[in-house]
C-alpha cells in the first residue's frame, strides 16, 4: 500500500507546485517601468508554438506531396479516390473536424475556444486531402490547429472571457502568418474573417496577434530557411496611367462576378452532395474520383495552387486553355469543400483570379498585366471572405506589390458586391 500512497502524495505536490506557478503569473509584475509585461511572453511563446506546429505540418505535407506526386496521367484517378475514401475514414472513425464555419462559430458564440480534441481529425484528413492533390490549401488546418493550441494554453492559465479569445485568435493569426510569411496581414485575417456584417469585431486581440505572428513567422522561416521576399514572380508594376484606379475596380467587378459563379456552384454542389445519405467517406470517395478526372485533363488543377500560380505565370498559354483552366479549377474548388474534403480556400481562389487576371490581359493587351491579375486576386478573394484589409496587404506581401493602393480599390469592390447571403454561414448576423 506504501508505493500508492507515495505516487499520490506525488501527484497532489506537483499540483500544488503548478497551481502556485499560475499564481505567480497572475501577478503583476513588480519595478517595471514599461508596458512590456508576462503577457507579452504568453503571446510570444503561443508563437513559437504556431511556428513550430507550421513548420513540422508543412514538412510533412512536401514529403506527401512528393509521395503522391509520382503518380500521373490516368494514375492520378485512383490515388485521389483513395486518399479521398481514406480522409472519409478518419473523418467518420476519429471525428468531424468542421471547417471554417465551425472556427468562426467557436470564436464568436463559443467564448473564444477551439477545441484541441478535434486536431487529430483535422491532420490527418487535410494531410491526405491537401497533398493528394486537392483544391484547398493548408491554411484552414493551420488556423484551427494553432488556435486550438491557444485556447489550451490560455485555459492552463486559467484565462477566461476576452483573454481566453484573444490567445486563440492570436494562434489562429499564428499559424495563418507561417504560411503565408506576412504577420500583419495574417493577424488582421484572424480578425476579418470573424467580422459581423461591416464591423470588425475583437479589435483587443489585434496586439497578441501581431507579437504571436511576428514569432511565428520567424520560427517557421528557421525551419523551413525561407526567404523574405515575394513568392509569386509577377512582372513589376509601375503606375503608367491615372485611370489605373479605375481599371482596378473594372477587373475587380469582373473577378467578383466569378467570385458569385464559385459560391452558387457551391452552393448548388452542396445540395446535391446533401441529398446523398451516405456515409462521409462515401462523399469523399465520390469527390476524388472527380477531382482526379479533372486532375488527368487539365493536371495545373491539382493541388492548392501555391506552386502552380507561378507555373501559370511563366508559361505562354492559349486563351482557350486559360479559360478552360479557370472554369475547372472553380469546379475542382467546389468539388472539393461541398464533398467533405478538408483544407482551406484561400490559395485556390487567389489562383483563380490569377487566371482571370492572364484572360484579361489576352482579351485587351493594352491593360497592364500585373494590375490585371493582382486586382483580380485581390476582389475574388474579398468576395467570398470578406477580408478587404487583410487580402490587400497579404497580396501586396506575396506579389511583391508595393503600391498596393489599387489593390485596395479591387478588394473593396468585391467586398462590396459580394452576395448579401455570405460564403461563410457565421459571418451573418448574431443569434
Amino acid at each position: 500500500m506504501r508505493p500508492k500512497r507515495t505516487e499520490a502524495a506525488v501527484k497532489i505536490k506537483t499540483r500544488r507546485k503548478l497551481i502556485t506557478y499560475l499564481d505567480v503569473l497572475d501577478q503583476p509584475l513588480k519595478f517595471n517601468p514599461f508596458l512590456f509585461s508576462r503577457t507579452f511572453l504568453l503571446w510570444a511563446v503561443l508563437g513559437v508554438a504556431g511556428g513550430i506546429i507550421s513548420g513540422v505540418y508543412w514538412i510533412t505535407l512536401e514529403m506527401i506531396m512528393h509521395a503522391l506526386a509520382v503518380f500521373e496521367g490516368w494514375q492520378v484517378i485512383p490515388t485521389m479516390a483513395i486518399a479521398g475514401l481514406l480522409a472519409g475514414f478518419v473523418i467518420h472513425f476519429i471525428g468531424d473536424p468542421g471547417e471554417i464555419h465551425l472556427i468562426v462559430n467557436n470564436i464568436r458564440f463559443n467564448k473564444g475556444e477551439l477545441e484541441p480534441k478535434n486536431n487529430p481529425s483535422m491532420i490527418l484528413s487535410s494531410l491526405l486531402c491537401v497533398g493528394s492533390g486537392g483544391s484547398l490549401g493548408p491554411e484552414a488546418p493551420l488556423v484551427q490547429v494553432t488556435g486550438s493550441t491557444g485556447t489550451w494554453l490560455g485555459k492552463m492559465l486559467r484565462l477566461k472571457g476576452e483573454e481566453l479569445r484573444s490567445v486563440s485568435i492570436a494562434g489562429m493569426a499564428s499559424g495563418f502568418t507561417a504560411l503565408f510569411g506576412a504577420p500583419l496581414g495574417g493577424s488582421l485575417f484572424s480578425l476579418e474573417i470573424l467580422h459581423h456584417k461591416h464591423a470588425a469585431e475583437y479589435y483587443q486581440a489585434i496586439i497578441p496577434a501581431l507579437v504571436a505572428s511576428c514569432f511565428s513567422y520567424l520560427i517557421f522561416a528557421l525551419i523551413m530557411h525561407l526567404g523574405l521576399g515575394p513568392i509569386w514572380d509577377l512582372p513589376a508594376y509601375v503606375m503608367e496611367d491615372k485611370f489605373d484606379f479605375a481599371y482596378a475596380v473594372l477587373f475587380g467587378i469582373v473577378a467578383t462576378l466569378f467570385g458569385w459563379i464559385f459560391i452558387y456552384c457551391t452552393k448548388f454542389l452542396k445540395s446535391l452532395f446533401g441529398k446523398l445519405l451516405l456515409p462521409i467517406y462515401y462523399k469523399t470517395l465520390i469527390g476524388g474520383i472527380i477531382l482526379g478526372i479533372i486532375a488527368f485533363y487539365y493536371p495545373l488543377t491539382r493541388y492548392f495552387g501555391h506552386h502552380e500560380i507561378n507555373e501559370l505565370l511563366l508559361n505562354e498559354s492559349s486563351l482557350k486553355f486559360l479559360g478552360a483552366i479557370l472554369i475547372f479549377k472553380i469546379i475542382a474548388i467546389a468539388v472539393t469543400v461541398t464533398s467533405g474534403w478538408r483544407g482551406g480556400f484561400i490559395i485556390p481562389l487567389f489562383f483563380v483570379g490569377a487566371t482571370l487576371g492572364l484572360i484579361i490581359h489576352q482579351i485587351f493587351p493594352s491593360t497592364n498585366l500585373p494590375l490585371a491579375i493582382v486586382t483580380s486576386m485581390a476582389a475574388i478573394n474579398a468576395c467570398v471572405t470578406r477580408t478587404p484589409i487583410s487580402t490587400t496587404i497579404l497580396l501586396s506581401t506575396l506579389t511583391g506589390f508595393t503600391y498596393f493602393i489599387p489593390i485596395l480599390f479591387a478588394s473593396l469592390t468585391g467586398y462590396f458586391l459580394a452576395p448579401r447571403i455570405p460564403f461563410i454561414s457565421s459571418q451573418m448576423d448574431k443569434f
